[in-house]
């Protein structure tokens, strides 16, 4: 294809004049799965662009969605990018402020909100945004304010105007590879968000690197749960959408394991959390077991692990191994498989490091997880594990198109058609996070082994540094202790201290599981995370987590917490990643205190 057949508006088009009444989307409706076809598909972007003609966006203009995934997110996605305009994605838990600091700074004119809460939102802030001129609300059971800016999705259709048909198709005709497509603003862990500009150029980069590295077939169905205000879903939805796949919106992210039966996905972008919930229940599940099953599991995933292996390395697996395979794979490991759902071609994983115990584990199963590297500011993918040579503690190989070096202090350099034109607004701070020959500086220390693959090694931004001088990765000692099944959370606290320790959230339901099975009795989850033998079992399990650690990266005293870090009380960014500075400030009296002497509780020795 030439690059102007990659336009993702144009893969769209084309696809919906060539399949017609095959399936496009997928979603929920009063708990059953709808389809809407790629004609319906058509139908609905067509009049919504012809909608917003008809209130005089210009192109180029911006348009807010803020919700969470559903159909007509996509939809009104799609229909700003048929007049030229610019989508704005606001996370649907952003507070107010953030919101509005968002859509003033965007100069954004219409505001597409999901749900009554995202409604309820954006009230808030209207006063504050004076250039917002019409809140469009997408899910049909909102209760509207009577604000004269604030309508129903289907009234905003009404104003469609079939006379403005010409205007849109003139627009769609004159559009080009690099007009603006899109401003995402970062999470802001390390201050005030800045808006990625990402251009049609960035996404047919990344559209073209995937087709020859992914074997997504016409109507395959993939899962889309993680927000589509991130870049990775978003640039996932784009490539569904290119490919002629079927795009199943799951709103509430809950419900993830019931989807993937239902709907039986053929792929599934997901954040290496959802991996680790699932080794930690398949492995507490077990840990649970007579010895016998034990046995049998633990034979079955390492036939798996070797047939992995060869196909890896692309040998031939002995005769013995072949049928003993096939045995664990009807005792055990499709069994796993249909976890989730059972016709799984392939997983992309994204957005964090995926521990390598992990991902071995997936691929002894039979889940091809493919962990990918990347920003916002690459759209996304700018490496990934091959199938073949691939090693599980990398984050993959180069794709292709982004040229990718080691520059000063090993910080992973990025430059290709995959990366962004800047921060919208702020030229200095566009100018500070790139070389002089222009390459992106991505904040992230690595290297390359012989065979290509890329390593993260630390996190430049994040590196703590102890009192004692000592440089510490906070990301590693998380990764090592964070996959085992009694903890869901974990942060590491050192900068400026004597030694590393951390602040530890349980997995409630596996912990309360086992004090009852010790007939532990507690009144609440504070009573529960203070009980001697509670914190015991957690020492000697962070002990044995950490024995690969060096002496001063090793966490010597922990504090056990009895709520979860949430992205209501802003202490993670909506994509997970934990806000370290307000960690830190909102639990100071539990830090201070492990760096008493006379705190000798939670002491790891």
């Amino acid at each position: 294809m030439a690059e102007r057949d990659f336009h993702i508006v144009n893969r769209i088009r084309t696809q919906i004049a060539r399949l017609g009444d095959q399936v496009a989307l997928r979603h929920q409706v009063e708990g059953q799965w709808q389809d809407i076809s790629w004609t319906e598909f058509g139908e609905q972007i067509q009049q919504l662009a012809l909608a917003m003609l008809a209130q005089g966006l210009n192109v180029q203009d911006k348009v807010g969605i803020f919700s969470n995934n559903m159909p007509r997110w996509t939809i009104a996605d799609v229909a700003a990018l048929y007049n030229r305009c610019v989508t704005v994605p606001i996370y649907p838990t952003n507070t107010p402020q953030q919101s509005a600091y968002i859509i003033n700074n965007a100069d954004v004119r219409i505001l597409f909100v999901g749900e009554q809460a995202q409604h309820d939102a954006a009230l808030e802030m209207i006063e504050q945004c004076p250039q917002l001129e019409h809140i469009v609300a997408m899910s049909d059971d909102v209760i509207l304010s009577d604000h004269p800016l604030v309508c129903h999705f289907n009234d905003f259709i009404a104003c469609a105007n079939p006379d403005l048909e010409a205007e849109l198709e003139h627009r769609l005709d004159s559009k080009a590879m690099d007009d603006l497509l899109t401003l995402i603003y970062t999470s802001g862990t390390t201050g005030t968000p800045k808006g990625v500009m990402l251009d049609y150029a960035n996404i047919a980069s990344q559209l073209e690197a995937h087709d020859q590295n992914l074997a997504l077939d016409e109507g395959d169905t993939s899962l889309c749960f993680l927000p589509l205000s991130h870049v990775f879903e978003r640039a996932w939805t784009f490539f569904v959408l290119h490919r002629g796949a079927v795009n199943c919106y799951l709103a509430d992210t809950s419900k993830v394991r019931e989807a993937l039966v239902e709907i039986k996905p053929n792929v599934m972008a997901a954040v290496p959390r959802v991996y680790e919930k699932i080794y930690s229940a398949v492995h507490d599940k077990v840990a649970r077991a007579p010895f016998h099953r034990k046995v049998v599991f633990t034979w079955a995933v390492n036939m798996g692990a070797r047939m992995a292996a060869c196909h890896q390395e692309k040998r031939k697996p002995s005769v013995m191994l072949r049928k003993s395979y096939k045995l664990a794979d009807k005792l055990v490991l499709a069994k796993l498989r249909d976890l989730l759902g059972g016709q799984i071609k392939f997983m992309p994983c994204g957005g964090a490091k995926l521990d390598a115990d992990i991902g071995r584990f997936f691929h002894a199963i039979g889940i091809n997880v493919k962990l990918g590297y990347g920003m916002t500011e690459t759209t996304a993918t700018v490496s990934c594990w091959d199938d073949q040579c691939f090693n599980p503690d990398s984050i993959g190989m180069s794709m292709p198109g982004a040229e990718v070096k080691i520059g000063e202090n090993d910080e992973i350099l990025v430059r290709g058609p995959m990366v962004m034109r800047g921060y919208y607004k702020m030229p200095e701070e566009t100018a500070k996070n790139f070389t002089e020959d222009g390459f992106l500086k991505t904040g992230d220390a690595g290297r390359f082994d012989e065979q290509g693959n890329l390593f993260i090694t630390d996190r430049i931004k994040e590196l703590m540094k102890t009192s004692g001088g000592k440089y510490i990765a906070p990301q590693v000692i998380e990764g090592a202790i964070g996959k085992d099944h009694f903890i869901e959370q974990i942060a590491v606290i050192a900068d400026t201290r004597k030694f590393v320790s951390a602040l530890i959230v349980p997995c409630f339901d596996t912990l309360e599981a086992h004090a009852r099975e010790l007939n532990i009795k507690y009144h609440d989850r504070l009573e529960l995370v203070k009980h001697s033998q509670i914190v015991e079992l957690i020492e000697k399990r962070v002990i044995e987590l950490q024995k690969d650690l060096a002496r001063f990266e090793q966490v010597k005293k922990f504090t056990l917490l009895p709520k979860s870090f949430s992205m209501d009380k802003g202490e993670l960014t909506p994509t997970q990643k934990l806000r370290r500075k307000v960690i830190h400030d909102r639990y100071h009296q539990e830090i201070e205190r492990m760096y008493e002497e006379s705190h000798k509780k939670s002491s790891v020795r």
